[in-house]
């Protein structure tokens, strides 16, 4: 306007060494008698002519893990902010600007760039007990203990203490960071995980002990199901038994696992009623003139062992032409009726009595052969 002396701030050409104050104080000259709207080119050409001042406050930090341009960048934040909360009767503008520039700048270190979240109480002492480590390492000629850190900082030495395992979250290594040499291994390979199979190992030992005391027939039956991925057909062709009879043993024996695992002492072991209609450790004696049969039904195991011993002593007593051990309706023998066969082969070889194992079933037959007990598949 004419007749109106405007002062304006010299061009970054023209300015040599930077007078901040001054131009702090032309430019809220220049704004007192200009509308808010006409305010930003004044505000612009302050910015502009403190941007060098900003510049050097930020390369002080620079070193620290952070980019020169992003602390340029957070510099040149406080620098405008500087601008619009100065007010002259506060004083030097070059002080006000260089604190809050300075704030921007550790207030970015302190939540921007940590790699993990630590709270603002403890970031604070890490600092303090970075300045204190220096301090004291300069009068010692050596590193301070947690000790003489403590009575520096009038500070428990607890909390020393977590500050300084803290301190190694301000820059954590990366898990895909190579683990050194020519090797393409990373250091995350080398960091174990959490073992998700750990919670059911109480559970797998229980029933490993549960299942041993099931029937022989029940437990392989449930291996080649669960273990064997077989299906019930091809477990029923094995044992020579219907599918819906294998789907009955399936379902008993999870029945009574579930309530074993619950209970404190396993329930006894129920026979179902597929097993009372066969006939479980059916064993009988029939003697027909000097030949004597032994008729076993079911599935022996430890509990029809003692019966099948006895009833195969007592087949070989009064010295019978032939004793013939008819195995057609056995489903399963395990180790105990297995020991109960052998015990009678032997009492009948020191008796010089021929003792026949006929019509065994393809799944005792296994575990007949194994043991040493040729089976014929004659009547």
């Amino acid at each position: 306007m004419l007749g109106q002396t405007t002062t304006t701030t010299p061009p970054p050409t023209e300015r040599g060494l930077e007078d901040l104050d001054a131009a702090a104080l032309a430019y809220a000259a220049r704004i007192a008698g200009l509308p808010p709207e006409r305010r930003q080119e004044a505000r612009d050409d302050l910015v502009r002519f403190a941007l060098p001042f900003a510049g050097r406050l930020a390369r002080r930090y620079r070193g620290r893990g952070e980019p020169l341009e992003d602390l340029e960048q957070v510099a040149r934040l406080g620098l405008v902010n500087a601008v619009d909360r100065y007010d002259p009767e506060r004083g030097s503008f070059t002080a006000y600007a260089a604190i809050t520039i300075v704030g921007e700048i550790k207030r970015h270190f302190r939540d921007r760039t940590w790699g993990v979240h630590v709270p603002r109480r403890l970031r604070d002492l890490i600092l303090e007990v970075g300045q204190a480590t220096a301090a004291l390492t300069s009068e010692l000629s050596r590193a301070p203990s947690v000790a003489e850190l403590a009575a520096r900082l009038e500070t428990p030495e607890e909390e020393i203490l977590a500050a300084l395992e803290s301190a190694a979250g301000y820059s954590p290594a990366s898990l895909n960071a190579p683990v050194g040499g020519e090797s393409s291994a990373e250091f995350g390979d080398l960091v174990g995980e959490s073992d998700n199979a750990l919670e059911s190992v109480d559970d797998r030992v229980t029933v490993s002990g549960l299942l041993h005391r099931l029937p022989w027939r029940e437990r392989r039956i449930l291996a080649m199901r669960f273990y064997g991925n077989q299906t019930q057909a091809e477990i029923a062709a094995r044992f020579g038994i219907s599918q819906m009879h294998v789907s009955r043993l399936l379902s008993r024996a999870l029945t009574w696992l579930r309530q074993a695992m619950l209970a404190d002492a396993p329930p006894p072991w129920q026979n179902g009623a597929a097993e009372c209609e066969t006939g479980r450790n059916r064993i009988a004696l029939k003697r027909t003139g000097d030949r004597v049969v032994v008729e076993v039904g079911g599935e022996i195991d430890r509990d029809g062992a003692d019966q099948l011993r006895r009833v195969m002593l007592e087949a070989v007593t009064g010295q019978p032409r032939e004793v013939v051990v008819d195995l057609d309706g056995a489903g399963g023998v395990d180790a105990g009726g297995i020991a109960a066969l052998m015990a009678g082969r032997d009492a009948a070889a020191r008796t010089g009595v021929p003792l026949r194992l006929t019509r065994v079933q393809p799944a005792v037959r296994r575990s007949l052969t194994a043991a040493g007990l040729p089976a014929t598949a004659d009547a």
